[in-house]
């Protein structure tokens, strides 16, 4: 639903979805505002590319005896053919983005290599007399179902994966071309892309995408942003409505979306562009050198990482080290927990690469729902067995990471995080483990032992309301400022129906985040954040006003933090933090910070 507005009406709709009409004369096209997700900066001005896939319907036949051999040699042909594409693309994506966005479809080719997919397709197409098309379906519709419903971020985004691979073979049983070509410089609009899409298309020179789905940390995203193209989701169905061919600006920091845009309109994007655009190359000169304050003081920035090929561009982005390396993603087909031997080579040579700046390893932060031990289906996973609770349930996969982490950690420059902590019990927990395997490795070796710090994420209620606690147990604690707003506002991140309530500036939130900065400070263990909102140059000064010092963002972010920084004092900053608590909604703050901002 929306807002329009024209000559002659003025109907209010869902505030998510704001649509205006701009009064123009009939012979014009009228403007229609609609607002999604942005999910990577930048503004993107140009002509709408409407990006669909081929739909294939199934051959819902009964297959003769004669034909099953015929039927199976089409699957193990469309698997093959899946498989050059992949490595085409993975050869595209290490070409742009290097070796760690490349990864993820090395794991898309290990699993068309599954034995136990390629054998149970083929024995239930030989068994059931079907189409390898229905069978693939249903294969993947199991697997499917349980990511798409998943409230854990990590299997949402492997269901993508999972679709992509679905959707490839399929089209390769149908022996059709891959579209991957697309006019020039155009804006992408679809209901939904796979990297793999983002990948390809790119090499047309897109200028933005646009999907109906999607969040902000998905790997579409993330790609985006690593290519520097525009990108805004969670637009509902905006791809049935939009057509190739029309005008269309997109601004990927306020998730702003305009179809044919009034001039007036245009000549305001144009000229905001230009500004960002000369902001950011003021701010990458100097990216590498320190941050601080008008004031003189001094603010560090650091690196939010997926894969360890990402360290080779963090010093040049300006970051001072890793505050948060995601571990699950070693789960390489998002089942099988890596060997101590593998962690302990992957620790040890990103930390070699790192030393002597720090690496922030947090432990495997897995849910409930996912394949791993869990023989039945939660109820509620997002409240269920996840995170830290797996880890103590399952001593085989904490202790063989903790081992490869002590192992690794010759160099002192490792951390460890500790997952979804809500009790000082599960702290203690891996304390006494930590201590125990340190002496295990002491006794098999003969050298010293060098312990991390240890860590813990604040991103549930529970752990800001024993923030005093836990403070006094850890030696650093980093706030996941994602999990933390759903958490405390009952609202999932990924639900688009009730997207509009997820605010990282409810005043709750706001509240949480001094209580928790504060406390920490007292009782002198490091804070620093992890989640998105650290990277917001809006909520920037009011989290300096609060007494945060160091920050943790994804590495091409850090750059335009450090610039926004050094046009503030404290003063100002504590000023403006003392404003916004006594604030009581979301509106007025955003109000408040967007003030502050436009006075400077």
């Amino acid at each position: 639903m929306s807002e329009k507005t024209s000559i002659s009406a003025d109907v209010p709709d869902r505030p998510e979805k704001r649509r205006k009409k701009a009064a123009v004369s009939a012979k014009t096209l009228l403007e229609d505002s609609y607002t999604g997700i942005g999910a990577s900066r930048g503004i993107a001005i140009g002509t709408s590319y409407a990006f669909e896939k081929e739909q294939f319907e199934h051959e819902n036949k009964s297959l003769e005896e004669k034909e099953i051999d015929d039927e199976i040699e089409r699957f193990l042909g469309a698997l093959h053919r899946s498989e050059k594409e992949l490595k085409k693309i993975e050869r595209v994506t290490t070409r742009k983005l290097g070796k760690s966005y490349a990864n993820l479809f090395e794991a898309q080719i290990m699993l068309l290599h599954d034995p136990v997919l390629t054998e149970t397709i083929t024995a239930r197409i030989r068994k059931e007399k079907k189409a390898a098309s229905i069978i693939i379906d249903e294969e993947f519709g199991h697997y499917l179902e349980k990511f798409i419903n998943s409230d854990d971020q990590f299997f949402q985004e492997r269901a993508c994966d999972f679709r992509d691979i679905k959707e490839r073979i399929i089209r390769n049983l149908h022996i059709r071309k891959l579209h991957s070509w697309i006019p020039e410089g155009t804006v992408v609009i679809s209901e939904h892309l796979s990297p793999a899409d983002v990948i390809l298309l790119s090499r047309s020179n897109v200028k933005g995408f646009v999907t109906d789905t999607g969040g902000k940390t998905s790997h579409i995203s993330l790609i985006c942003k690593s290519l520097n193209i525009p990108m805004i989701v969670g637009l509902g169905n905006l791809s049935q409505q939009v057509k190739t061919g029309s005008q269309i600006i997109i601004d990927g920091s306020t998730g702003n979306v305009i179809i044919n845009p009034a001039e007036k309109t245009l000549l305001r994007y144009l000229k905001k562009r230009d500004e960002e655009l000369q902001y950011e190359a003021d701010a990458f000169r100097t990216a590498e050198q320190p941050a601080y304050t008008r004031c003189g003081v001094r603010i560090s920035f650091y690196s939010n990482i997926d894969f360890k090929e990402e360290l080779e561009g963090i010093q040049a982005s300006g970051s001072e080290g890793v505050g948060l390396f995601r571990t699950e993603n070693l789960f390489i087909d998002g089942t099988k927990v890596p060997s101590e031997a593998e962690q302990y080579n992957y620790y040890r040579e990103m930390a070699e690469t790192l030393k002597p700046m720090p690496l922030v390893v947090r432990l495997f932060d897995i849910g409930g729902d996912k394949l791993l031990y869990s023989p039945v289906r939660e109820p509620n996973p997002n409240l269920g067995w996840r995170g830290i609770r797996i880890l103590i349930d399952v001593p085989e996969i904490l202790e063989s990471q903790l081992r490869a982490v002590l192992r690794a950690n010759t160099s002192g420059n490792i951390h460890i995080l500790l997952p979804m902590i809500s009790s000082l019990e599960e702290i203690v927990f891996i304390k006494n483990s930590l201590e125990k395997l340190c002496g295990e490795i002491i006794s098999e070796t003969g050298t010293a032992c060098e312990k991390p710090f240890i860590g813990a994420m604040i991103e549930v209620p529970a752990a800001v309301e024993m923030i005093e606690e836990i403070t006094s147990a850890v030696d650093f604690i980093s706030i996941g400022t994602n999990d933390l707003t759903q958490y405390t506002l009952a609202v999932d991140r990924n639900n688009v129906i009730v997207q509009d309530l997820f605010d990282k500036f409810h005043p709750a939130i706001i509240r949480q985040l001094y209580r928790v900065i504060s406390t920490a400070q007292k009782n002198r263990c490091m804070v620093s954040i992890c989640g998105d909102m650290g990277s917001d140059s809006l909520a920037l000064p009011f989290l300096l006003g609060c007494g945060l010092r160091k920050f943790s963002v994804v590495s091409g972010d850090i750059a335009k933090l450090k610039k926004t920084v050094s046009g503030f004092t404290l003063e100002e900053t504590e000023a403006l933090a003392a404003e916004c608590l006594r604030l009581d909604s979301a509106a007025k703050i955003k109000g408040c910070l967007e003030n502050f901002q436009a006075a400077r």
